[in-house]
């Protein structure tokens, strides 16, 4: 795949966990920019995992996976990728859709523009959700837009939540010694990961933050860092690695003349 533009050498700090970030900072490398690697969250297990695994056991309407994460930790449980006792199985979007798909049932509903819950939610066959039963598959304190509108909508829902988030230690001092010089944008994928970005940062690194240009993949993001302060919030199409890195070059236009 071609690279959108020519970033330049610009420097983009990326604040995915690090597991998750190698995809993103390749094609970030395609568009000769230097990635800048600072994960903002670290995934764990759940400290007890056995009502999770319970749950994952039981047959049900649909499961629902809110992130790779998800998958992943709810197969260290429940090793069956095939879901054999579900009859629908929902992904929040590609990413997702393919680590099901890797681990044996590709999922039935996926998003097929912003990959989101309420696009999901949109869907036609999730109008009417009367008597059915549904496990959101999920990180501990996720949002919980998603299970209340099933509701609404007539369904019984439950969490399997399987697996933590957790804020790394960080020394901030030598990333904001010279972030005038390496950092020129900021990707956040998530409120959490913003949140968290400005705590590791600490008081210091707050000025120089708000007034980098920002990516993120979600409205809600944009208008939250919008209200943090941010001075310029670009938001990607898609929550995927080719559309963030061309919001990264929409934010420096030189780089795509």
């Amino acid at each position: 795949m071609a690279a959108p533009c020519d970033l330049g050498g610009r420097g983009v700090l990326v604040t995915r966990p690090a597991a998750q970030a190698d995809g993103l900072c390749r094609l970030i490398e395609a568009a000769h920019g230097r990635p800048i690697r600072l994960p903002t969250i670290e995934i764990a297990p759940v400290a007890d995992p056995g009502e999770a695994a319970a749950l994952l056991a039981q047959s049900w309407d649909m499961l629902y996976f809110v992130s790779p994460n998800a998958v992943e930790q709810a197969l260290a449980l429940v090793p069956d990728g095939a879901w054999p006792g579900v009859e629908t199985v929902a992904a929040v979007g590609r990413a997702t859709a393919q680590a099901l798909t890797d681990a044996g049932r590709a999922p039935e509903l996926v998003p097929e523009q912003r990959f989101d819950s309420e696009t999901l939610l949109a869907m036609p066959e999730l109008a009417d959700m009367r008597g059915r039963r549904v496990l959101i598959v999920r990180g501990e304190g996720g949002r919980a837009l998603f299970a209340d509108t099933l509701r609404a909508r007539g369904a019984e829902v439950l969490f399997a939540e399987v697996y933590r988030r957790l804020r790394p230690a960080f020394d901030p001092a030598p990333l904001l010694s010279r972030w005038t010089d390496d950092v020129v944008m900021v990707t956040v994928t998530s409120d959490e990961i913003m949140l968290n970005l400005m705590e590791m940062l600490g008081p210091a690194g707050r000025a120089p933050l708000l007034a980098t240009p920002l990516v993120v993949v979600a409205e809600r993001t944009a208008e939250k860092a919008r209200g943090l302060g941010f001075a310029r919030v670009e938001v990607a199409e898609r929550a995927e690695d080719a559309a963030i890195v061309r919001a990264l070059c929409a934010l420096c236009p030189a780089a795509a003349d």
